[in-house]
C-alpha cells in the first residue's frame, strides 16, 4: 500500500471540508469583509474673528485611523448649499490639530452676517466623524457702537447724538410699514440698520468695490441695511432717500421670495425709487434726453446688473422709475401690486406681466416705448454671416455619416473608453472585472474540484 492510499484511508470529509474552507476563506479579499468601524471624534471647534482681515477656524481631530480628507463646511444665509473647503491633515493617527483661514482682507463678507461651520472627516471607508455645528457673526468691531430699537428695525450708529439715530429711526420704521401695505405682505422680521459716519469705514465693511456714490444698500439675506450719514447730511435729499429706498428693497425680497428666480432688477430698483421719491422732474428729464439721443437702454437689457458706467447707471434708475410710472398710470397700483405678487411664484416675466396686467412684457414695453416717442431699440447680438466667400476649410464637408445616424451626433457603434481599473463596464463587475463576486466563484468552484477529486481517490483506496 502506498504512502498517498495509507493516507486517503484516514481521511473524512466531514474533518477535512471545514478545514478547507476555512483556509480557502482566508484568501478573500482583505474588502470582503466587514470594515472595522473608526475610532474618531472632534473636540469643541473655534473660530476668531478679525474684523476686516480673517477669520480663523481650528478643531482637534482624535482618530485612530488616518483621515484621507478633511473638509470644513461653510452654510451661509439664503443659500442652497454650504461652501465645502479642502482642509491639509497630517500623515499619522492619533490628535491633530486643524487650521483654515478665511482672508478678508478684499472684502467678501459683510458685517452682520451669521453662518454656521461643520468639520467633517473621511477615511477610504466614508464619513468617520462630524464636529458639532458652531454659529458664527461676522461684526465691525472698528467702532464703539450705540443702539436705539424700534418695533422692526435696531439702528446702530456711532457718529452724532441720539436724536440723529432716532430720527433715522423714524424714517426706517415708516418705509417698512408703507411698503408692507403698498405691497401687501406682513413682514415682520426685524431689520439692523448700520450707520456709517465716515467713507472709509463705509467702504471697508462693504469691500472695495463699492462706488464712492453709493450711500446705501441692504441684504434681504441677512436682514440687514448699511448707509452712509452723519448729522451734517441728515438734510441731503441723496441721504434722505436711501433709508426707505433700501427698505423698499427688503420688503420688496420678502414678497417676490421663492427658490426659482429672481425679478428683473429695473423692477427692484424702479419699484423703489418711485415708492421714496415719485418720478421727479430731473428724472423724466433724462429718460426724455436719452429718446432723442437714441441712448434709451431697453428695459429687457436691464434684467441682472446695471451698466458700470456712472451714467448708464444713473439711466437705468431712472428708467426703472419710468417704466413703474407708466404701469401705474395705465394699469393702477393693484396691477403693479398684483404684478409684484405674481412673481413670487418663480413665473417668468410674461407670465408674470401676462397674470397681472393681461399682456405679455415684450407689449408692456413696446406700450412704454410708445409713449416716450422712442424707437425700439436695436438688439445686438450674434449676427448671421455675411455673404460672400468663406474662408479656406470653413465649407469642408464633414464626415459622412453612417445610414440611419442622426446628423451631429456621436457615432452610435464607438465605445467609450474606460478607465484605467474599471473593467470597462460602470454597473458591476461583469466583462472580465476582477471584483470580490468573480474570486468568490472561482474560490467555489477550486472547493468543488478538490471535493470530487478526494471523495475519488477515498473509494479507490477502499477497493485496494
Amino acid at each position: 500500500m502506498s504512502a498517498t492510499t495509507r493516507a486517503l484511508q484516514g481521511w473524512h470529509p466531514g474533518r477535512v471540508l471545514p478545514a478547507l474552507l476555512v483556509a480557502l476563506a482566508l484568501m478573500l479579499p482583505a474588502g470582503a469583509g466587514p470594515a472595522r468601524a473608526a475610532d474618531a471624534g472632534f473636540a469643541a471647534p473655534g473660530a476668531t474673528v478679525d474684523y476686516a482681515k480673517s477669520i480663523e477656524f481650528t478643531e482637534q481631530l482624535d482618530s485612530t485611523v488616518l483621515p484621507e480628507r478633511v473638509e470644513l463646511s461653510l452654510r451661509y444665509p439664503s443659500t442652497l448649499g454650504p461652501s465645502i473647503i479642502d482642509v491639509p491633515v497630517t500623515t499619522k493617527t492619533g490628535s491633530q490639530q486643524l487650521r483654515y483661514v478665511m482672508d478678508l482682507a478684499n472684502g467678501g463678507l459683510v458685517p452682520n452676517t451669521t453662518f454656521t461651520a461643520t468639520w467633517k472627516a473621511y477615511s477610504s471607508d466614508g464619513l468617520i466623524a462630524t464636529s458639532d455645528p458652531l454659529s458664527v457673526t461676522y461684526q465691525d468691531t472698528a467702532h464703539d457702537w450705540k443702539t436705539i430699537k424700534g418695533d422692526l428695525v435696531t439702528v446702530h450708529w456711532y457718529e452724532g447724538p441720539r436724536s440723529f439715530a432716532q430720527k433715522e429711526l423714524e424714517i426706517g420704521e415708516k418705509a417698512l410699514r408703507d411698503a408692507n401695505a403698498l405691497l401687501g405682505v406682513t413682514d415682520t422680521r426685524p431689520v439692523d440698520f448700520f450707520i456709517y459716519g465716515d467713507q472709509g469705514s463705509y467702504i471697508t465693511a462693504l469691500g472695495p468695490g463699492t462706488r464712492e456714490t453709493n450711500v446705501g444698500v441692504s441684504y434681504a439675506d441677512i436682514r440687514t441695511m448699511f448707509a452712509l450719514a452723519s448729522p451734517g447730511t441728515l438734510d441731503d435729499p441723496q441721504v434722505a432717500a436711501a433709508v426707505p429706498h433700501e427698505l423698499v428693497h427688503l420688503v420688496f425680497a420678502t414678497a417676490v421670495e421663492n427658490p426659482y428666480r429672481r425679478p428683473p432688477t429695473w423692477l427692484n430698483e424702479g419699484l423703489a425709487v418711485y415708492l421714496t421719491e415719485g418720478y421727479p422732474e430731473q428724472r423724466r428729464s433724462l429718460v426724455e434726453e436719452a429718446v432723442r439721443s437714441k441712448d434709451l437702454l431697453p428695459l429687457d437689457a436691464l434684467v441682472g446688473r446695471f451698466p458700470s458706467d456712472l451714467n448708464r447707471t444713473f439711466l437705468a434708475y431712472c428708467e426703472g422709475d419710468s417704466a413703474i410710472d407708466y404701469l401705474v398710470r395705465t394699469h393702477g397700483r393693484d396691477a403693479l401690486v398684483a404684478l409684484v405678487q405674481a412673481y413670487k411664484d418663480g413665473l417668468t416675466d410674461d407670465e408674470a406681466f401676462t397674470k397681472a396686467l393681461g399682456l405679455d412684457f415684450a407689449a408692456f414695453q413696446a406700450g412704454w416705448l410708445k409713449e416716450l416717442g422712442a424707437d425700439q431699440p436695436e438688439q445686438y447680438g450674434p449676427q448671421p454671416a455675411p455673404a460672400g466667400q468663406l474662408p479656406p476649410g470653413w465649407s469642408a464637408a464633414g464626415p459622412t455619416p453612417e445610414p440611419g445616424a442622426t446628423p451631429g451626433a456621436a457615432n452610435p457603434t464607438a465605445q467609450p473608453t474606460p478607465a484605467p481599473g474599471t473593467g470597462g463596464d460602470t454597473g458591476g463587475d461583469t466583462g472580465g472585472g476582477t471584483g470580490t463576486g468573480g474570486v468568490l466563484v472561482g474560490i467555489l468552484a477550486v472547493v468543488a474540484v478538490i471535493v470530487v477529486v478526494l471523495v475519488v481517490a477515498r473509494r479507490r483506496a477502499g477497493r485496494a
